[in-house]
């Protein structure tokens, strides 16, 4: 049994976001669960919500058990890039790149 959730358009660089991808992927629910409660990102608590919605998917029909859940595939993917100018000196302009990200979980059992 497994189980899908995503999350698209999320105003979180992708590179920022794969970091803490990396802490718990692979983990159990309840540990990644506990990682991301005490990891001060910003991406951290999107992860956050994005496991619970996953749980949430996988325990509906009643057929898996929390306990045996744990974190089989997690994708971090670019999204849109909102691109910004700044004014600079000598009457110049750069670019900001305000990028986005598209998060990617599965949830299988043990």
């Amino acid at each position: 049994m497994s189980a899908k959730a995503s999350v698209k358009f999320v105003r979180v660089p992708p590179r920022k976001a794969r970091l803490v991808a990396d802490m718990v992927r692979g983990k159990g629910t309840n540990e990644a669960t506990a990682i991301l409660r005490f990891t001060p990102n910003k991406s951290a608590k999107i992860l956050g919500k994005l496991l619970k919605s996953a749980v949430a998917n996988a325990t509906v029909d009643g057929k898996a058990d929390v306990d045996n859940l744990f974190i089989r595939e997690l994708m971090v993917n670019e999204g849109p890039v909102l691109k910004r100018f700044k004014p600079r000196a000598h009457g110049r302009a750069t670019r900001i790149n305000k990028r986005t990200s598209h998060i990617h979980m599965v949830l299988a059992e043990r």
